[in-house]
């Protein structure tokens, strides 16, 4: 079953259910899926969105969601912060498991001997080749530190 498919059936099920948090969520996220389609037939692609761009919409949903959480606990507001992160539980229902760090590093080393990176300039090339591979398993933020390290070796 496809992602976009298991968003959808989870919507009904939660219009079923009367849940009214996950039902929020779950409509944004049909709506920035739709939006991407969108645009994407706007560029001559007509079959809209793949599976990876839907991994890479709800990968940017919950980094949105964590930066305004962050912000509203800073600023006090921790009613709005745990709205904040109730999202984010139901959109990383929907996203594949997060690697552990021993699992990134092996990653990283595999995809570096793949595209024959030597040095800092090859940075781009290993760094395309996770987001190919591992999309939604990473935070590319952390992970552009230690490509950099590993390639500084």
């Amino acid at each position: 079953m496809s992602l976009r498919a298991k968003i959808n059936e989870s919507l009904k099920e939660a219009m079923k259910s009367r849940d009214k948090e996950r039902l929020s969520t779950l409509r944004l996220m049909n709506a920035a899926i739709k939006d991407m389609d969108i645009s994407l037939r706007g560029e001559g692609k007509e079959e809209g969105a793949s599976e990876a761009d839907v991994l890479q919409i709800l990968s940017k949903m919950v980094k949105q969601r964590q930066e305004s959480a962050k912000t509203y606990e800073e600023g006090g507001r921790l009613d709005l912060a745990e709205g904040e992160l109730k999202e984010i539980t139901v959109i990383e229902d929907f996203l594949p498991r997060k690697l552990s760090d021993d699992e990134i590093t092996a990653a990283i080393d595999a995809v570096v001997a793949e595209v024959g990176a030597s040095s800092i300039r090859d940075m781009g090339k290993v760094m395309g080749g996770l987001k190919a591979k591992y999309t939604g398993q990473m935070d590319f933020g952390q992970v552009g530190g230690m490509v950099k390290a590993r390639l500084n070796q």
